[in-house]
């Protein structure tokens, strides 16, 4: 997820009950609820070794207690306060675990299980920015002030303030799980649906439910043996199988063998769920190739969003290859 529900659910979880386990819990829990993204350092290095490494040691189970841990002795570095150990690693804990379980939810996925295995585990319920969750979760910050100013009794403002503020964030904690439930059961109605259908009197080898920022309305991912298929799934109207783009898979020749062996490919193919080819023939030089890869769940050919390419000559030698985002496709 984005790093303001990252942030906002921190905010919340501290509110709820985890200020009570330590002093300075609040920047604790927050700067934990964020500690995963700390990758985004290697985004110095590129955009694919920013592909690579986001969503990697630190977003995985192994390393939640870790992450904890640095984020304790770094806010009790900054602040020089004392604090209850104990209690401030298990707040720091319980915030980068939410921080797992968000991202879990959505469609780019983690990698839970590194360093043991590298599978990317994802549950496609939410798109990594939702704004029915932010409007929830703006409810949840701005709901004290605003019970404060109504509130009559000015000598119990405090008070009622923290009263008010422990409410709203269970409110929006509470909102946060039902809500995923929610789009979780919604998820399974709009794959069930794609998995129940004949494309071309074919047989569907998989499919998936893509988020929109629409509950109800899914992008859906079929895969049979000659296509990859893109069909809306309005759970409010008649699914129609025939409508909307579908993309051949091209025959993997030498040339697709050679750009597989490239360091590009190897982690862009490592990351995507949905990889379709594509090869053309280039003008430079004379009897090159040019290859594309791209993840389906981020966009097509005709809007690219993660893409890999490679220059392949006609004696299948890679010249160059690249990867870059694209203008990628709303969700």
């Amino acid at each position: 997820m984005d790093p303001l529900t990252h942030t906002a659910t921190g905010l919340f979880l501290s509110r709820a009950g985890l200020n009570r386990l330590t002093p300075l819990a609040a920047p604790i829990v927050i700067l934990a609820a964020n500690a995963p993204d700390i990758d985004i350092v290697t985004v110095t290095g590129g955009s694919l070794n920013y592909l690579h490494y986001h969503r990697h040691l630190t977003h995985s189970i192994a390393a939640a207690p870790l992450m904890a841990a640095l984020t304790v002795v770094l806010v009790w570095a900054v602040a020089r306060r004392p604090i209850r150990w104990g209690g401030a690693f298990l707040a720091a804990l319980v915030a980068v675990a939410s921080h797992l379980l968000l991202d879990y939810t959505n469609v780019y996925g983690i990698r839970l299980l590194l360093p043991f295995s590298p599978a990317w585990l994802r549950l496609d319920w939410t798109p990594v920015v939702d704004p029915w969750i932010w409007s929830a979760l703006l409810l949840g910050v701005a709901g004290p002030f605003l019970a404060r100013l109504v509130t009559s009794e000015i000598s119990s403002s405090q008070r009622r303030s923290q009263h008010h503020g422990r409410g709203f964030a269970w409110f929006a904690l509470v909102f946060l799980l039902l809500y995923n439930l929610g789009r979780g059961v919604l998820h399974e109605r709009a794959n069930a649906i794609l998995e129940a259908r004949l494309y071309d009197g074919e047989v569907p080898a998989r499919t998936a439910a893509m988020p929109t920022l629409n509950p109800v309305v899914w992008s859906g991912l079929v895969e049979t043996r000659d296509l990859f298929r893109i069909r809306e799934v309005n759970l409010t109207g008649e699914f129609d199988p025939a409508r909307g783009p579908a993309f051949e898979k091209p025959l993997l020749n030498a040339a697709v063998a050679a750009a597989r062996q490239t360091d590009t490919f190897q982690i862009f193919l490592g990351f995507s769920q949905f990889p379709l080819w594509r090869v053309r023939a280039a003008t430079d030089p004379p009897g090159s190739q040019n290859v594309e890869v791209f993840d389906l769940r981020f966009g097509t050919p005709r809007e690219p969003g993660f893409v890999a390419r490679a220059l392949v000559t006609g004696q299948d030698k890679v010249i160059s290859t690249s990867f870059q985002f694209g203008a990628a496709r709303p969700r």
